[in-house]
């Protein structure tokens, strides 16, 4: 079976499940006719920390044994990791450390710092992120928390493709797509792995950042790329410089295909989410509503699952995405 199936993502479902929101799977009669198809929508916006990211952090930290975690941890985020990482040390009572760049959302950095973390800017354009984190972690005695290329992780973000499967059954509804947001790949390899173990006909999309998409050349090349520039963008939630080699093997197995995002797609998705669900995204957690909405899909009429994967959003950006996209 390997190091990560299925019955890995049902073990983290009951190390974490005390711990995390069942999150909804939301639906509107406006947005449906607006995107015109089925749109359900799993508010992971409404998570601890704002986003799934807490998911897979909890799991790799509550895996590991007493004397293994006091030392606390270090990771290396944009936000979302480095606060799910900050709330699971907080949980089990030992220090953190949240490498982020100088380009992260200042909502961002404030919430790490209220659970507790100790915060490190780098600058993204001169420092390896992963370089400064070590520095930081091998003196201290830490342990690297990664944010996406390892099994613990992947299985931990796998809990809401369960949940989303669960959902979806007491609705009586067969998904014929599912739509998730891609940086690194851990939310979309733990998700897909979960759910197309009950629905194996689902046609899985990732949404990336557009002419940035690091995954879908993975994808097509069999290597994990990276990509050498940083994008400018507000979809800062999937903007990561590098895909991952595990989470690749995941979605490469069950013939993931990309879609790229624009920031004024991303934005509209913001708006949409906001108008007829109520729901408070960052760009990066509504690009794949986005890209349902721009009609990049051949989805007309059928049942589209869509991950709002984060909700931590600056309130200039959220104004903007709110008055200007319609």
């Amino acid at each position: 079976m390997g190091a990560f199936d299925i019955g890995s993502i049902r073990v983290a479902e009951q190390r974490i499940r005390d711990h995390v929101v069942r999150t909804p799977l939301l639906t509107s009669p406006m947005l449906n006719e607006r995107a015109n198809c089925n749109v359900y929508v799993k508010a992971e916006s409404l998570q601890l920390t704002g986003s799934f990211k807490v998911r897979g952090a909890l799991n790799k930290i509550l895996a590991m044994d007493d004397e293994s975690r006091q030392s606390g941890f270090v990771a290396f985020s944009a936000g979302n990791h480095g606060q799910g990482v900050a709330a699971a040390a907080r949980l089990v009572k030992v220090p953190a450390v949240i490498v982020m760049p100088n380009t992260a959302p200042k909502v961002k950095v404030e919430n790490c710092r209220w659970w507790g973390a100790e915060i490190v800017i780098y600058d993204p354009h001169v420092e390896d992120r992963a370089e400064v984190a070590r520095r930081i972690a091998e003196p201290r005695g830490m342990t690297v928390i990664p944010p996406f290329d390892d099994y613990d992780i992947i299985a931990g973000q796998g809990t809401c493709g369960l949940e989303i499967v669960d959902q979806l059954r007491e609705l009586k509804v067969t998904p014929d797509a599912l739509v998730i947001n891609c940086s690194g790949g851990g939310l979309a390899a733990g998700v897909t792995e979960a759910v197309k173990q009950t629905f194996p006909s689902v046609h899985v999309f990732i949404a990336e950042v557009s002419g940035f998409e690091k995954m879908a050349r993975s994808i097509a090349t069999g290597v994990a790329q990276s990509n050498h520039t940083v994008p400018k963008t507000v979809l800062d939630g999937i903007a990561g410089p590098t895909a991952g080699g595990k989470t690749l093997d995941v979605l490469r197995r069950h013939d993931v295909r990309g879609i790229g995002v624009t920031d004024d797609e991303g934005m509209r998705g913001v708006a949409a989410a906001f108008k007829m669900l109520k729901l408070v995204l960052e760009p990066g957690g509504a690009a794949s509503l986005g890209a349902v909405l721009s009609e990049k899909l051949s989805i007309v009429h059928r049942n589209v699952v869509v991950i709002a994967s984060g909700g931590n959003v600056d309130t200039s950006v959220f104004a903007q995405a709110i008055t200007h996209s319609s």
